[in-house]
C-alpha cells in the first residue's frame, strides 16, 4: 500500500521533493518546541520552589515543635 505514489525507490530524490509531512514548516515547529520546552522549565522551577518552600516551612514546624518539648 503506497499512498505517495512512489512505486520504487530507484529515483532522484531530488525529483521527488519532500518525503515527509509537513516539510517547509521545521523552523516553526523548531520555534515551538523551543517555546514548549522553556515553559516547562519555567513551570517545573517553580512548582519545585513552592514545593521546597511548603517542606521547610513544616520542617520549621517541627523544629519549633521539638524546641517547645523540649524546654
Amino acid at each position: 500500500m503506497s499512498t505517495t505514489g512512489i512505486t520504487s525507490w530507484n529515483v532522484d530524490l531530488a525529483d521527488i521533493g519532500a518525503i515527509y509531512p509537513f516539510a517547509g514548516y521545521e523552523v516553526l515547529m523548531v520555534a515551538v518546541g523551543v517555546v514548549a520546552w522553556l515553559a516547562w522549565h519555567r513551570w517545573c522551577h517553580r512548582w519545585e520552589k513552592d514545593y521546597h518552600d511548603k517542606v521547610i516551612v513544616e520542617y520549621n514546624k517541627r523544629q519549633q515543635q521539638s524546641s517547645d518539648v523540649d524546654g
